[in-house]
């Protein structure tokens, strides 16, 4: 991972789409192309997160995958709301961090672990462990719709501590990773 490129999202106040809902947006359609192209070699993290993903996303890879990836009409749609900043090597006192996707666990999946590991009947799984228990996380998000079933989900995302060396890995098509670290600058 020895190159970068910022996409910044860019708000127009006569538009009914503000700065979450084009983030959305945005990683939406970067996933659905990550999944059919990226083959696990470009990572994303979000330099401006706080407890919204904020403004920008920036993407990790070698030169030649990012060429590849923006090449591509992935953006379609987007190019008037976004600006987009040229492939750059990464700084050399860059530090490295894990950005991972984060799961709650959800009342449905607690109740059919408890059933299964005989802790609780069904009767009793569905009256102790209500839907309403899942308590939201602590993270920023991003909001997709479920291409299998419609459904929005939410992709929580964790910027993990700071780390002095880069690890190698492989991206998941969120372009996320538990042990692969992204250059941090």
């Amino acid at each position: 991972m020895d190159h970068y490129l910022d996409i910044r999202l860019w708000t127009d106040p006569d538009l009914a789409l503000g700065t979450v809902e084009l983030m959305n947006t945005l990683f939406a359609k970067l996933h659905r192309h990550l999944g059919q192209t990226a083959n696990g070699r470009i990572g994303i993290s979000f330099p401006n997160h706080g407890k919204l993903l904020g403004d920008a996303l920036r993407l990790h890879g070698n030169r030649q995958d990012l060429q590849q990836l923006m090449a591509d009409n992935w953006l379609q749609g987007l190019r008037d709301l976004t600006r987009i900043a040229a492939i750059s090597p990464v700084p050399d006192q860059a530090s490295h961090r894990i950005v991972r996707r984060v799961q709650a666990k959800s009342a449905h999946n607690k109740r059919l672990r408890s059933v299964r590991k005989g802790w609780l009947t069904e009767t009793e799984a569905q009256t102790t462990i209500p839907d309403d228990q899942q308590k939201p996380l602590p993270f920023p998000y991003a909001e997709l719709q479920s291409k299998s079933n419609g459904n929005l989900m939410r992709v929580y995302i964790q910027h993990g501590p700071e780390q002095p060396e880069p690890v190698a890995g492989i991206f998941t098509a969120y372009g996320l990773s538990s042990t692969a670290t992204i250059p941090w600058f």
